[in-house]
């Protein structure tokens, strides 16, 4: 039985934080295809054995009289299920005239204040009729891809990925900020740095690189999402802004230590292994999007302090 699941979201973070879904679909229904608004899944999820497919959908998904177009394309998967995380009257109409014959979405008219994990974990169990989902799940990576990076590095050292880019300025710790953690660590111990910034955010990783006292970091900016990945799985620790690379740390089984300044706590509900660092006064239920909190209410030895408690 042929199963599609529709993610219409872009960033890839959001999109991970799904994966614990679509493993437990594809477990009863064989390996899934996506269907998502996010163009290096695919990339990410290269090696994961519960997805057949991930479909990049890059046009056809914001306009009503999109509809049609949208149904032509879902048809060629010739899906038997469908399950529409998002809600969306249009792309349930593009499903239906695609001759889906069983297809489930989220409520049409609760976008606001929409939980994704809540959410998701609910419709998936409602789905399935399971009693209890899973919010997390295993990133798959071939161990012949972990070890060819492992073979580049002093594995005695404690490796950090420092996420210091992110999805919008208001979201972003600092390059000073990461720059002084950085500096402060190897003035106590072996450390090695991988440090994530996307290719339009140069500008942060070459003034963190420019204020670092000690050559013991590698720049993943120049790397695509496939080559990346490796890397993120090779660390033993993710320290930075809520950004894909905490999603795929902490699903691989690793500590990620995530700022919290502009972004809901529902973006990292779904593990344990996440660890939320807010800035001084603020509680976490307080912090959404449209917060701005000052990045400099989290210090650099609060932040330490954290790293040591589950430096392992």
């Amino acid at each position: 039985m042929k199963t599609g699941i529709y993610l219409s979201y872009a960033g890839l973070g959001a999109n991970l934080l799904h994966l614990a879904y679509c493993h437990q679909i594809a477990r009863k229904y064989g390996p899934v295809t996506i269907i998502t608004l996010c163009k290096n899944l695919k990339d990410a999820l290269a090696d994961d054995p519960f997805v057949e497919n991930v479909y990049y959908l890059d046009q056809y998904h914001k306009k009503i009289f999109d509809i049609f177009r949208l149904s032509r394309i879902l048809k060629k998967f010739n899906f038997e299920n469908l399950l529409i995380y998002y809600p969306s009257l249009r792309i349930y109409f593009a499903a239906k005239f695609a001759g889906i014959k069983n297809i489930s979405s989220y409520s049409f008219f609760k976008k606001k204040n929409l939980h994704l994990v809540n959410t998701a974990k609910k419709f998936t169990e409602k789905f399935l009729k399971i009693d209890d989902c899973n919010t997390e799940t295993k990133f798959f990576i071939k161990e012949d891809r972990i070890a060819r990076v492992q073979k580049e590095l002093n594995n005695n050292c404690y490796k950090i990925v420092i996420g210091a880019g992110s999805s919008g300025p208001t979201t972003r710790w600092g390059a000073k900020n990461f720059a002084n953690l950085i500096n402060s660590l190897n003035e106590m111990g072996d450390y090695f740095f991988f440090i994530l910034c996307g290719p339009n955010e140069k500008d942060i990783e070459t003034e963190i690189v420019n204020n670092l006292k000690k050559n013991n970091f590698l720049t993943l900016s120049n790397k695509n999402i496939y080559d990346v990945i490796p890397y993120l799985c090779s660390a033993n620790m993710y320290v930075g802004n809520d950004s894909f690379g905490s999603h795929i740390t902490s699903q691989n089984g690793k500590k990620s230590l995530v700022f919290l300044l502009d972004a809901p706590r529902a973006y990292t509900d779904y593990s344990n292994n996440y660890h939320r660092i807010i800035p001084k006064g603020y509680n976490i239920d307080e912090i959404n999007h449209g917060t701005n909190a000052d990045p400099n209410l989290i210090s650099v030895s609060e932040v330490i302090n954290v790293i040591n408690k589950f430096k392992d």
